[in-house]
């Protein structure tokens, strides 16, 4: 049974910092790409970044370039989104996305919220 369950995500003040988690089981974590996005209220769901199975390549929507890092952890099967300088246009629901070729498992998400 495939699960992506997300955690790390609630309530930050501006300038503040966060980091959420994906932990996977079910699959063969080592050979998708994995992925976070995120939805607010309204929007349509925006791809934030990008890892490659390997976790040597990585890319980011410019919204978050520079303050967003995406990491994976391929023997705990997690993978990770550290999200500093955070901007109340930041608040969403984070989901975590496994992709490889036309297969994609989505998590349940987390909602980050960025306000004073």
């Amino acid at each position: 049974q495939v699960q992506l369950v997300e955690s790390g995500g609630g309530l930050v003040q501006p300038g503040g910092s966060l980091r959420l988690s994906c932990a996977t089981s079910g699959f063969t974590f080592s050979n998708y790409a994995m992925n976070w996005y995120r939805q607010a209220p309204g929007k349509e769901r925006e791809l934030v970044a990008t890892i490659t199975s390997g976790g040597i390549s990585t890319n980011y929507a410019d919204s978050v370039k520079g303050r967003f890092t995406i990491s994976r952890d391929n023997f705990s099967n997690t993978v990770y989104l550290q999200m500093n300088s955070l901007k109340p246009e930041d608040t969403a629901m984070y989901y975590c996305n496994a992709q490889r070729w036309i297969t994609i498992y989505w998590g349940q998400g987390t909602q980050v919220t960025v306000s004073s």
